[in-house]
């Protein structure tokens, strides 16, 4: 067993290594932790500080982003509601123009109706006129010409002329 117990001391290291492998060990480990740890924790908190920023960032991003959806959603219906009253103001706009045309119209067409009854009222009573003046000198010659002689006095001729006009009249509106 000697041998076999001298078979595991060669994989033993002797105490005296032991102890200058812990103290080297130690040395290493405290100046690793003296400088290399610090500057690893710097690091990871300056990529923590980083990271957190950007998703601070993002975070502000998504906030602003739905803030102005929103915006532009209220800008939206308030324009679609704008649209609205505006297609409703011309169409009463419309209305209201058909509505001044069509008046404007029938007084036009009032108007034009009037002066046309005015004026053949006025040309028939031109007519009326012509034609009695025409009739009453008819009724003079052919007065004359019963009678024999010519009526003189003018005097005479516009009464006989009025009395056969209003007698014409008479039997008109006797029928």
């Amino acid at each position: 067993m000697t041998i076999a117990a001298n078979g595991v001391d060669l994989f033993l290291p002797e105490t005296y290594d032991i102890v200058w492998s812990l103290i080297i060990l130690i040395i290493v480990a405290l100046f690793f932790y003296k400088f290399f740890l610090p500057k690893f924790q710097s690091v990871f908190d300056e990529r923590t500080a980083k990271i957190e920023g950007g998703l601070a960032k993002a975070e502000q991003a998504q906030k602003d982003a739905e803030e102005a959806k929103k915006k532009y959603q209220a800008q939206l219906s308030t324009a679609r509601v704008e649209a609205s009253k505006i297609r409703d103001d011309a169409r009463a706009e419309a209305s209201h123009i058909i509505a001044d045309a069509r008046s404007r119209a029938e007084t036009e067409a009032a108007q034009i109706t009037a002066n046309a009854e005015r004026s053949l009222e006025s040309q028939q009573q031109k007519a009326m006129v012509n034609l009695k003046g025409e009739v009453g000198s008819l009724a003079t010659s052919l007065a004359s010409k019963i009678l024999g002689s010519e009526l003189q006095d003018s005097a005479v001729q516009t009464q006989m002329i009025d009395q056969m006009l209003a007698d014409m009249e008479n039997d008109e509106s006797k029928k």
